[in-house]
């Protein structure tokens, strides 16, 4: 039985942050899936289909990472992926608040599928999607790489240039 999980999120846009868990899941397992999760209430700055790009891109020296859209239930998304293990990233207390409120719902919803946190590398613990959308019109290039993926950060420059115009 080959070892899969699922890394799930909005990756609006992938950070470092993001990158650190993928890449040490992925050395945990034979298989990562990483779930974008499409919120239709939640106003997004790339689209699924470019998400999906930018992890592609972000993640192309890693074997074993296959990026998948989904909507609905994390959960069910998992074990429509044939997995049982749902992977959590975590940078601060407040996060580790809000995840196990969600551990606690999805075993509800299914009590076989266990949730693992990975505490993002300290370097990281105040990177957020938010954060980059707040930084890119103020931050040159190499600022911008202590955050995100060098390779993605013409892609955030051009999203949030045509949004401000």
């Amino acid at each position: 039985m080959s070892r899969r999980a699922v890394y799930t999120g909005s990756f609006d846009p992938v950070t470092l942050g993001h990158l650190n868990v993928i890449e040490r899941s992925a050395r945990l397992v034979d298989e990562l899936i990483v779930g974008i999760g499409i919120n239709i209430e939640k106003q997004s700055l790339f689209t699924a289909d470019e998400r999906v790009r930018l992890i592609e891109r972000s993640t192309s020296h890693l074997t074993n990472i296959v990026v998948k859209q989904f909507n609905g239930l994390a959960v069910r998304f998992v074990r429509e992926c044939n997995a049982r293990v749902i992977v959590r990233g975590v940078r601060s207390l407040s996060d580790i608040e809000a995840e196990f409120t969600m551990t606690l719902a999805n075993r509800k919803l299914d009590a076989e599928v266990e949730t693992v946190f990975l505490m993002a590398d300290e370097e990281f613990t105040h990177v957020s999607s938010s954060l980059i959308k707040q930084i890119t019109p103020l931050a040159e290039d190499e600022e911008l790489a202590r955050f995100v993926p060098k390779c993605i950060i013409g892609d955030i420059r051009a999203k949030i240039s045509g949004i401000s115009r």
